[in-house]
């Protein structure tokens, strides 16, 4: 087998993982969990989202979290931002790369943002060319790219179409979302081979959610294909608020555990990340996702 020799991990348990906790997380926990994931070796912080607070309340505070924060270098702060007055904000705070997003479902399309999948293109276009006028990087990610809460198994032709528009309409990067975690390897790989006829691997990155405890194998899968981009969320935080029954994303330290026995450099420590994971739990009131949490916490003896 082959794999990559790094793996870059983008961090998205300030933003992803957070954003549908029940309770408002105050804006210096926030701080203080960023600068932890940043202190463990993270470079790719996903560390709010600029938008509409009455939809979002959690991200509220996205430009209070980014003035506060003591900005390491190396490390890349980015956010969400799905529209020009998001994108506004953001540059004002100072971000160093945006987000946006689409999905591969029209059903998830119009009721996760109300509106359909060309209609979400004609909403990030502009915000992709403004990005890049101002010198900041886009992501893009593409939900529901295996299956749908809604419509069911996912058509891979339809998730390299979506992401070809998000690479022609500027994003450097394709991060392509499991939002249910029925994911398997085999279809996982599937998806990986077809989307990268249309756009090159290394523009790939994967994000899955751990529904059905699949998530790492489907890591590994794709990590054969060469992918080097790996989304994951400190502690396992997160899940999906329009797919009922949907975990959260893979556990930032079960992948850093994965890869580090498979020998693929990550620059990560995983002590500085457990310290992060502890401190977010503590604050949050429970347990980690994580299993490499729970087994050094020596929670499994």
């Amino acid at each position: 087998m082959s794999y990559p020799d790094f793996v870059k991990i983008v961090e998205v348990g300030a933003r992803d993982g957070l954003q549908n906790e029940p309770g408002i997380v105050p804006t210096e926990t926030k701080v203080m969990l960023i600068e932890k994931l940043a202190d463990c070796g993270l470079q790719m912080i996903e560390a709010a989202a600029f938008v509409s607070a009455k939809w979002v309340p959690q991200m509220a505070d996205a430009s209070e979290v980014f003035a506060a924060i003591h900005r390491k270098p190396g490390v890349v702060y980015s956010a969400l931002t799905p529209n020009l007055k998001g994108l506004e904000a953001a540059l004002a705070a100072g971000v160093g790369e945006v987000a946006v997003f689409a999905a591969a479902s029209e059903s998830f399309s119009q009721k996760n943002i109300n509106c359909s999948i060309e209609e979400s293109f004609e909403r990030f276009k502009p915000v992709c060319k403004a990005a890049g006028e101002a010198g900041v990087q886009v992501r893009g990610y593409v939900s529901c790219v295996l299956d749908c809460p809604y419509e069911g198994a996912i058509d891979p032709a339809v998730v390299a179409d979506v992401s070809l528009r998000l690479v022609e309409a500027g994003c450097y990067e394709v991060s392509l979302g499991d939002t249910i975690g029925r994911g398997t390897p085999g279809r996982a790989m599937a998806l990986v081979e077809r989307v990268g006829r249309d756009i090159s691997v290394d523009r790939i990155a994967v994000h899955f959610h751990d529904t059905y405890g699949q998530a790492l194998a489907n890591i590994h899968a794709v990590l054969q294909l060469g992918v080097a981009t790996v989304d994951s969320s400190v502690a396992g935080l997160g899940g999906c608020p329009y797919a009922k029954g949907a975990s959260g994303n893979v556990a930032t330290e079960d992948v850093l555990y994965m890869l580090t026995g498979l020998g693929i450099r990550t620059d990560v420590d995983m002590a500085g990340l457990m310290e992060a994971s502890t401190f977010i739990c503590s604050k949050l009131n429970r347990k980690p996702a994580s299993k490499v949490a729970q087994a050094l916490s020596g929670s499994l003896a």
